[in-house]
């Protein structure tokens, strides 16, 4: 989630004992606290059970760790990027980039309209995946796939001064289109070029946009129940738009999974609230851009802005929009070769999804997909498919097919299930069915007073379920990466303010009488797998899978500033960073890879010295040979390198690789005052109306990046 849409409120009202608590009572069982900052990151990463891992992965691997091979670069506060000797950085797709000849060319003080916005690059690109065009290994040409997450709404309307009406009164008609058609999924053709530079490609039958206002079917459990029948769908079959994608994820069948996060406050809910509605989010009084209060408009069609107010106002949710915010919360597939229909898949639950990333494919054995839920104290989920994967179903770039067809075979059934983190480095996958036992022994269905077979009900209040069971609530799960070798899985937690010192009394909201623990945390203690108060830096942890219900963890690496009393990683002037938010494992054969961290850093103590950044390092070459030492510590900062910084005033985020591995994409998001040129490194002179951005890297010498 980008800082500067991020919600503080915390919407988790049970007491379940909070990661931070797990994490203390490990750090505490090994006395690591009395053993310097290195030691404890040792003990707690290479302590327990993934050591073995890791002598396994060294035990079957003669060849030697891959090196990165570029100079790490100076912390940087300018407006541009900055990249290693020997790299190039290309402005690529900017916001307001045409897709076709609908768009108008960009200029700084070029007006947008409904119709100019709909037919070019969305705003505040996020997430993203590229999806070749010729064959599997095309490195030169193929879709990319984009999330646009949110608008900046003063560059969006830099020529008139800024939006209208935008805290209070109504919001003129075209400008809510707009803003509309500014956020969503943006489809388009990228092709390399003889001289070595990326372009897209005007006009392609590939480009596309989806908006928040594109219909859209649901799948899976929810789809054609009471909980999502509108006056737009009365049969509860499909909806309009997806909102406030962040991360993402795709599927080995060739499709996009794009991930609806901070979609809550888009609806405003005054009366006839539901359990959901609180638990999630939902708005009072004005939605986060006031999309609502265009209802009414003479030129307004098929409720297009009265769908944002969820108050009832009919007989039955046939007749209004109560329902609306309950088809959003989705993981949405997109088929990026055919444009069709996109389709939520309500089976993966309903919240606020950050992303959503495959696990290790094996021929004959059930899908996985992970995913978390970006608030503070909240959950990390995963779905395992019903379905054995069968290498038939495998994508072939080029090829005709239904791939939203095998998107339904495998994601619209299968059992979800939340984790719990116990201070052993042991964990569980608890299954949120209706038939599962709560902590007092009643059935998840029963204790949210739902029917014994009301799966859609488990889903709509996946959070509540998650509370029911006991999961344990984390430091804000954002982005994962999965080793597709040994499948181990690692997960950014980017930061957690509400912690307090070791030995405070944790201090709670009011609970509510259909909460049965009562109460939860406003502010909880530090524990084993969070050890920090007011966690700032935030950390990066891992974990691998044992049988379908256990896993071991422990955390890769802890986010800190240089000159931290609780820099228990060790990190150094070189090589410090808080809040990690993007990750990618980029694998590079042989079992082994680069694992990429991107942030979104918004913590003083490393702010004041760079801005948001991308570190790289490569996992097996932190392995001893007794497996003790696989995490980032003391004695290992040299392999933990700074490979990119980004403009004033951006989250760096989204990162995809050109199978080749010769071509690096990242995203630049709400820079301060960039880009000036097609040359990302060039420092803007003057000012310019910001716009985001996709950046390709590239070896001058043609070469894989990072080695």
């Amino acid at each position: 989630m980008s800082k500067e849409i991020e919600n503080h409120n915390l919407l988790n009202s049970s007491a379940n004992e909070p990661f931070s608590s797990v994490l203390e009572r490990h750090v505490s069982r090994r006395a690591v606290m009395k053993g310097g900052l290195g030691m404890a990151a040792l003990s707690m990463l290479g302590g327990f059970g993934l050591s073995a891992f890791a002598n396994e992965k060294n035990n079957g691997m003669a060849k030697k760790p891959l090196t990165l091979a570029f100079e790490s670069v100076a912390g940087s506060r300018t407006d541009a990027v900055v990249v290693p000797k020997g790299y190039t950085a290309q402005v690529l797709i900017p916001w307001a980039t045409p897709l076709n000849d609908s768009a108008q060319e960009w200029a700084d003080d070029l007006a947008m309209t409904p119709e100019i916005q709909a037919n070019s690059v969305g705003m505040h690109h996020d997430g993203m995946y590229g999806f070749a065009l010729e064959s599997s290994t095309e490195s030169s040409r193929f879709v990319l796939a984009l999330n646009n997450e949110y608008i900046d709404e003063n560059a969006l309307w830099a020529p008139q001064g800024g939006p209208t009406n935008m805290a209070e009164g109504k919001r003129p008609a075209d400008e809510v289109r707009t803003e509309i058609n500014a956020q969503g999924i943006t489809l388009v053709e990228l092709k390399k070029a003889d001289d070595g530079t990326w372009n897209h490609v005007q006009g392609s039958p590939f480009n596309k946009r989806y908006t928040s206002a594109t219909t859209m079917t649901l799948s899976g459990p929810v789809a054609g129940s009471d909980y999502v029948k509108t006056l737009f769908s009365p049969d509860g079959t499909q909806t309009r738009g997806t909102n406030n994608n962040c991360a993402n994820g795709y599927t080995p069948w060739g499709t996009y999974l794009t991930c609806e996060e901070n979609w809550p406050e888009y609806f405003v809910k005054d009366e006839g609230r539901e359990r959901d509605d609180d638990r999630l989010g939902v708005a009072t009084g004005r939605g986060r851009y006031g999309w609502e209060t265009a209802a009414g408009d003479t030129s307004e069609q098929d409720g297009e802005f009265a769908r944002f107010n969820a108050t009832p106002n009919a007989d039955d949710a046939s007749g209004d929009y109560r329902n609306e915010p309950r088809t959003f919360g989705y993981i949405v597939e997109i088929d990026p070769y055919t444009g069709a229909q996109a389709v939520k898949r309500t089976s993966l639950g309903r919240f606020r999804h950050e992303g959503c990333w495959p696990g290790k494919l094996v021929a004959g054995e059930p899908l996985v997909f992970y995913t978390g839920h970006d608030s503070r104290n909240e959950y990390i989920y995963k779905f395992v498919t019903d379905a054995a994967w069968d290498p038939a179903d495998a994508n072939t770039p080029g090829a005709e097919g239904d791939r939203l067809a095998i998107g339904a075979k495998y994601l619209d059934k299968g059992t979800l299930y939340v984790a719990r983190f116990n201070d052993d480095g042991s964990g569980e996958w608890l299954p949120l069915t209706p038939q599962t036992q709560t902590k007092d022994g009643k059935t998840l269905a029963e204790a949210l007073g739902l029917e014994a077979d009301d799966l859609a009900g488990i889903i709509v209040n996946t959070c509540d379920a998650a509370d029911l069971l006991g999961a344990t609530p984390m430091d804000r799960p954002e982005w994962g990466a999965v080793d597709p070798t040994s499948g181990e899985v690692y997960m950014t937690l980017t930061n957690n303010s509400e912690r307090t010192e070791e030995g405070s009394d944790p201090t709670y909201n009011q609970g509510d009488d259909i909460q049965e623990p009562g109460t939860g945390f406003a502010s909880a203690p530090i524990n084993a797998a969070n050890p920090r108060a007011n966690n700032e830096g935030g950390q990066i942890i891992r974990w691998r899978e044992g049988d379908s219900t256990d896993f071991q963890w422990e955390v890769f690496v802890f986010g800190a500033a240089a000159t931290d009393t609780d820099n228990l990683s060790g990190l150094t002037e070189a090589n410090q960073f808080a809040s990690p938010d993007g990750l990618r494992y980029d694998e590079r054969g042989e079992g082994q890879g680069i694992l990429w961290i991107e942030t979104d850093n918004g913590y003083a103590g490393v702010a004041d010295h760079t801005n948001d950044q991308v570190l790289a390092v490569v996992p097996a070459a932190l392995e001893k040979s007794d497996g003790s030492a696989a995490v980032v510590s003391a004695d290992n900062q040299e392999l933990l390198k700074r490979f990119f910084v980004g403009p004033n005033g951006c989250e760096v985020t989204g990162i995809y690789f050109t199978p080749d591995k010769t071509a690096m994409f990242v995203n630049i998001q709400h820079p301060a005052n960039w880009p000036s040129s097609s040359d990302a490194t060039a420092v803007t002179s003057g000012s310019v109306r910001p716009r985001a951005s996709t950046v390709v890297i590239q070896k001058e010498d043609g070469g894989q990046i990072g080695l």
